[in-house]
């Protein structure tokens, strides 16, 4: 079993139409994992049925028992969130602004306030269109503490591959460098940059590899859209090769990405020309490459 992670350095490059796109191309060979947790969209491409849904608890949330509260304001006081505001001659907890330190609580002198769970979002198992299965997930709004929950989508889904003894598990992982970028690549086996010829998206690719050539996982490069920009395509690809970083595909740029995702498919299913040609010829490349690892 191969687990290979789909990221970019920033929003908007392609990422998950294209793991969408090697998902329906490797059929029920493929545990899918929707590790974008804060913005989880595949679910509009892969048709989940939600079959298993499970809350998600982490961190904790100060609550206070307001029939023991003396109203001595030492909480308010020493919070360094400004958690605790008094509004309506009562002190009460700003949900969005604890981070459940549990401070407030120790230092109370009638032992009004308690932690609680908090219940930061929900996860999904789901049976999808290619005949597989995929984790996904959902973040409360406002929540913290996704890198958990990106852990959480990983641990399921690599469950589900070894006791279905599936061939590889394709993780679309969050965009930029943050905690759930970390934990998305966590245990892969290799690495699928995407990219588009921008200043900010040669600058966050950078970025990214940086990363990724922390945790020492072999990488290979997607530059979609390549023909929006040749002279930064061309930057791309000096940095491609000064990096050692397999460059997979130029993929142009086409309307038919977005056409393809108002109805709710991969473009490996909207279009059967040239770009479905591209596409299939680079995750027949990502497979090849990563049973040489």
């Amino acid at each position: 079993m191969k687990e290979i992670v789909v990221i970019s350095g920033k929003g908007g490059t392609g990422k998950t139409s294209l793991t969408a796109s090697f998902a329906v191309l490797e059929k029920e060979k493929v545990v899918v994992a929707d590790c974008d947790v804060d913005a989880a969209d595949m679910h509009l491409l892969m048709n989940p049925d939600f079959k298993k849904s499970q809350e998600f608890f982490s961190g904790e949330l100060a609550v206070i028992k307001q029939e023991d509260c003396i109203q001595c304001g030492k909480c308010a006081d020493i919070c360094r969130f400004d958690a605790i505001p008094f509004i309506n001659n009562t002190f009460v907890v700003d949900e969005i602004s604890c981070e459940g330190c549990g401070y407030c609580a120790r230092i109370c002198p009638t032992d009004a306030i308690i932690n609680i769970q908090q219940k930061v979002g929900h996860w999904y198992i789901s049976d999808i269109k290619t005949g597989s299965k995929m984790v996904h997930a959902k973040l409360a709004i406002g929540a913290d503490n996704s890198g958990k929950l990106v852990a959480q989508v990983k641990n399921e889904a690599k469950k589900i591959a070894e006791e279905g003894n599936y061939e590889y598990i394709l993780v679309d992982g969050s965009p930029g460098v943050g905690c759930p970028v970390v934990s998305s690549l966590s245990g892969a086996n290799y690495v699928v940059l995407v990219t588009e010829p921008t200043v900010s998206g040669l600058h966050d690719l950078k970025r990214v590899y940086e990363l990724v050539h922390k945790f020492n996982i072999k990488a290979g490069c997607i530059i979609n859209k390549f023909d929006l920009n040749l002279s930064v395509t061309d930057e791309i690809k000096q940095f491609l090769t000064e990096e050692k970083i397999n460059h997979l595909a130029d993929i142009p740029y086409s309307n038919n990405f977005t056409q393809a995702i108002t109805k709710s498919k991969t473009i490996v299913e909207f279009d059967t020309g040239k770009l479905k040609e591209i596409i299939e010829n680079t995750w027949t490349e990502i497979k090849n490459i990563i049973h040489l690892i």
